[in-house]
């Protein structure tokens, strides 16, 4: 490959034009006659078994170099890429200029590039790191929650009340005809829980095991239904059996039970550590995020459309993959959270626009402040990688572009400079009261 022209256009765009050498182009036109010559059928010769000499007689001399270009175009494209210096974005677009057997081949691409955005000021940014303090009752929370899944379900005597859990047997009549969906046996049904329509589970409540009643409801205007919404209905409710749960009591033998420590005040103490630590980490982040974001909106520069779109579409693909893995589909899921398609895809493609521009901003840091990443940091980085998903390092240096692992690492290590060379102020925040406390120590 021989890099003839390299031109930058305007908005982003930039033609390459470049040379395949004689022999490389005719050695491949001889690879394109072995393979695709079969396929032609000509006078006086059993199907396939024609001359190439022939063939092109018939056909035209260039029956075979535009397969021949497209065997080459991969490895010559990617050379001239690397020679010029360009990133791109986006698939060429690919003109054969020219091509003979004598002179080889001239090809001429225009293609979208990353652009290199300008940006203001990222040393000396000001921001407030915000830490959230973890009072008792959050612990406690955690506590009782660890209890109730810890719970032991016991059959109850007596009436039913809040919190209990009835097995009943129903069936849903309107004008006195049962309507589709409206029956079920040996459900069960937490009291209180809000899980069936307003009215049902408080005519439930007072009740015993081995009681039949109606439980009369109305459903809501806008029920999912259109044959019920507004509409009244009468169940028919047999209660089987009432359950309820025995909690066990927050004391050092529950402690021993669900945990490595032997007190509850050493449970809730690592209860406490974990919560604390949690809430470093996401004052960390939202730190580094309003660092960021006081960049990006510094940033000055034409994004190309296709860099939005194609992550957009990145995010959609690996959010579908992720949702198979739990045997489920995007329409699905989109119905489970009252979403529409349309409305999906405008959310994310937002997401992948900030996305980019976070990118873009934090490597015109790189460039400025020229960040490298040591071989070192390479290697250790593959190891880290490996270790995470259990492969073996080879492997990973085979699938992962070390230039897609050092732009990662450069990107990080903008970020900690944007982090080292700013302003920060920490703030304990206590979320019972809903207000900043005053600044307690500067970094």
């Amino acid at each position: 490959m021989n890099l003839v022209k390299h031109e930058a256009l305007e908005a982003n765009s930039h033609e390459l034009e470049f040379s395949i050498d004689a022999q490389t182009f005719s050695d491949a036109v001889g690879k394109a006659f072995r393979k695709e010559g079969k396929k032609y059928n000509i006078p006086g010769f059993r199907k396939g078994k024609a001359p190439r000499a022939m063939i092109e007689k018939m056909y035209g001399e260039d029956v075979f170099y535009y397969d021949a270009v497209n065997a080459l175009f991969p490895q010559e494209y990617e050379a001239a890429v690397a020679e010029s210096g360009i990133e791109p974005v986006d698939r060429p677009q690919a003109e054969l200029v020219s091509a003979s057997i004598q002179n080889g081949a001239v090809l001429k691409v225009v293609v979208t590039v990353k652009p290199e955005m300008k940006i203001g000021a990222y040393k000396g940014l000001k921001a407030t790191r915000k830490v959230h303090t973890v009072p008792d009752s959050e612990v406690d929370t955690e506590i009782d929650r660890m209890r109730e899944r810890n719970a032991r379900i016991i059959t109850k005597e007596g009436k039913a009340e809040d919190g209990n859990i009835a097995e009943i047997d129903f069936e849903g009549f309107m004008d006195g005809k049962p309507f589709e969906g409206g029956k079920a046996e040996n459900f069960s049904l937490t009291l209180g829980s809000g899980q069936f329509i307003a009215g049902f589970e408080e005519q439930v409540v007072g009740h015993e095991a081995g009681d039949s009643f109606d439980v009369n409801v109305t459903f809501p205007e806008n029920y999912q239904s259109e044959e019920l919404a507004g509409k009244p209905a009468v169940f028919k409710v047999t209660l089987h059996e009432v359950k309820e749960k025995d909690i066990p009591a927050a004391d050092d033998e529950f402690a021993k039970d669900v945990s490595e420590y032997d007190t509850l005040d050493e449970f809730k103490a690592s209860i406490r550590r974990e919560k604390e630590d949690r809430c470093e980490q996401e004052a960390d982040v939202e730190l580094e995020n309003d660092l960021v974001n006081q960049i990006v909106e510094t940033m000055e520069g034409d994004i190309p459309p296709v860099m939005i779109s194609t992550r957009a579409q990145e995010m959609l693909q690996d959010f579908d993959y992720r949702l198979q893995q739990q045997g489920l589909n995007l329409p699905t899921y989109l119905q489970y959270i009252g979403d529409t398609p349309a409305n999906f895809q405008e959310t994310t493609r937002q997401r992948a626009e900030e996305q980019v521009k976070i990118r873009l901003a934090l490597e015109a840091v790189v460039r400025a402040e020229n960040i490298c990443v040591s071989d070192e940091e390479f290697d250790a980085e593959i190891k880290r990688i490996a270790d995470e998903y259990k492969m073996e390092e080879t492997k990973v240096r085979d699938t992962v572009p070390e230039k897609d692992v050092r732009g990662d690492l450069a990107v990080h290590k903008a970020i900690d400079f944007i982090k080292q060379n700013a302003e920060v102020t920490t703030e304990h925040v206590d979320p019972a009261q809903n207000q900043d406390a005053p600044a307690e120590d500067a970094e």
